[in-house]
């Protein structure tokens, strides 16, 4: 079963939303590193007390973590707009079979079937 253009245009929507609020998110506590077009979690400097250097090493700790995650996800959705642009949307990349619209509609990423993600 193949997408509609409809449906594919939908899924399209939705995953440029999702691209522009996880940017959004990186943006908060994350800059953009020209070099390597990677996010880098921002380390923010309250203060030169013993506490506020302990804070200020937890709220980086614990940005690094997002950023990865929130980043990782990016990629994907970036991935997916890619793969509609070259009509290998849809597509499982483990077995190559046909993804569910269903699947698809709750995560536009999703990168492998539901038997294959498993």
């Amino acid at each position: 079963m193949s997408l509609t253009k409809n449906e594919l245009k939908s899924l399209e929507e939705k995953l440029i939303v999702e691209k522009d609020r996880l940017k959004d998110e990186l943006e908060k506590i994350a800059k953009l590193d020209a070099d390597s077009n990677n996010y880098k979690a921002v380390y923010e400097d309250i203060g030169s007390h013993k506490d506020e250097n302990a804070t200020e090493v937890e709220g980086y700790v614990g940005n690094m973590a997002v950023e990865k995650t929130l980043e990782d996800q990016l990629k994907a959705v970036k991935n997916s707009l890619a793969k509609i642009k070259d009509d290998r949307y849809g597509i499982c990349e483990k077995c190559d079979g046909q993804i569910r619209k269903e699947r698809l509609e709750i995560n536009p990423s999703a990168r492998r079937c539901m038997k294959c993600a498993k």
